[in-house]
């Protein structure tokens, strides 16, 4: 018999944000970030939820060639371009839009000579300083690609590093503006951070990622907690045992729990190698918080490999067998990322393959008009 730990993928909650982020941007256009896996979603469990946007951005060639398969005709943007010369034939063949961020891919471009039209978004480093030319640089990079017979059309493109913070985006998108004045075409600039709080970055296209799954760009969930979201994924498990405590007792590996007075523990079948954690606090007042039976409990003890310990003074009724939620519906995915030092995308990312995953599908009321 497998074990009670199971994920469940919500596409009509990836449908929902869709919608969500559409009415944030109505005047723009989406590529739905599908990277690292829709992050730890699974393209093909999230495609169903997110085939009415109008392009998916991803970093990945075979990631891309899987959408071609799943039976998506339109738009696809590798957000980290091509690598090696022979990328440039794929390119091509499966209708590629890529980011030129530097001069060894405009090299590359050059001698591979394809007939083309390709469409390329060029990346600007506006302050982020991780990939795109300077500004000082944009506008020749520009006119190099422009003088490419194989590139059809030039978007411009840019990343913020502080949207989702006190220090927001003015002082890129000035840089920004100011290196594009009177250049034709296109902009790509808002991540999920921008294009929910920032309208002015919005331009012709919006790049949402971590918003679609319904979790917090800032990793705050109450920064989100109006605007509609719903979590894309949820992760759920059972108790398989139960422990009573003395004062004194402690809690396991490294004893990082002491019980002061006496107290029933649960056992959670769910580990770090299953993608929760280690490092979620289970001692404190900011203990990781998780659902017991329906009511909010917190972690006890530090987190094994295949289990991990919750408080059961808040649900005494809870016993082997009990629903537990790690997060989800009932829990925010950014709570427990808070409790452990980290933001949701992680979590996300690092749900095991040893999970077994379902699929909540879209019902015919839930689905994408095209």
């Amino acid at each position: 018999m497998p074990r009670p730990i199971h994920a469940v993928i919500h596409q009509p909650a990836l449908a929902n944000n869709l919608d969500v982020i559409r009415a944030r941007a109505p005047d723009s256009r989406v590529w739905a970030v599908v990277k690292a896996n829709a992050y730890g979603h699974g393209i093909r469990r999230a495609f169903a939820g997110l085939r009415a946007t109008d392009g998916f951005g991803l970093l990945d060639l075979n990631e891309a060639v899987l959408l071609r398969e799943l039976g998506w005709q339109g738009p696809i943007l590798l957000l980290e371009g091509f690598f090696q010369p022979q990328d440039v034939a794929l390119l091509e063949e499966y209708r590629l839009t890529a980011a030129i961020h530097g001069e060894e891919q405009l090299r590359m471009l050059e001698l591979a000579r394809p007939k083309g039209p390709l469409a390329i978004q060029l990346k600007m480093n506006t302050g982020m300083n991780r990939l795109g030319f300077r500004p000082d640089q944009y506008r020749a990079a520009w006119e190099r690609a422009r003088a490419l017979p194989c590139v059809g059309s030039i978007v411009h493109m840019t990343h913020f590093s502080d949207a989702d913070g006190e220090r927001g985006i003015a002082h890129q998108l000035e840089v920004f503006d100011a290196a594009t004045v009177n250049l034709p075409g296109e902009a790509s600039l808002s991540n999920s951070a921008a294009t929910l709080w920032h309208p002015a970055a919005h331009r012709a296209w919006v790049r949402p990622g971590i918003a679609l799954y319904g979790a917090s760009p800032s990793g705050r969930h109450a920064d989100i907690a109006d605007l509609g979201l719903m979590p894309a994924m949820s992760l759920h498990s059972e108790l398989i045992a139960v422990q009573e405590l003395k004062a004194g007792d402690t809690v396991g590996y490294g004893s990082l729990f002491t019980a002061t007075e006496p107290m029933r523990i649960g056992i959670v079948a769910c580990g770090y190698a299953d993608g929760y954690p280690r490092h979620a606090r289970g001692w404190g007042d900011d203990a990781a918080p998780v659902v017991v039976d329906g009511v909010r409990t917190r972690l006890v003890g530090r987190v094994s490999m295949d289990m991990l310990c919750v408080d059961l003074t808040p649900c005494p009724k809870a016993r082997v067998g009990s629903p537990v939620t790690l997060w989800g519906h009932e829990l925010p995915i950014d709570e427990v990322a808070a409790a452990s030092d980290t933001v949701g995308y992680e979590l996300m990312c690092a749900l095991a393959p040893r999970v077994p995953v379902s699929v909540a599908t879209l019902t015919t009321a839930d689905a994408p008009a095209h």
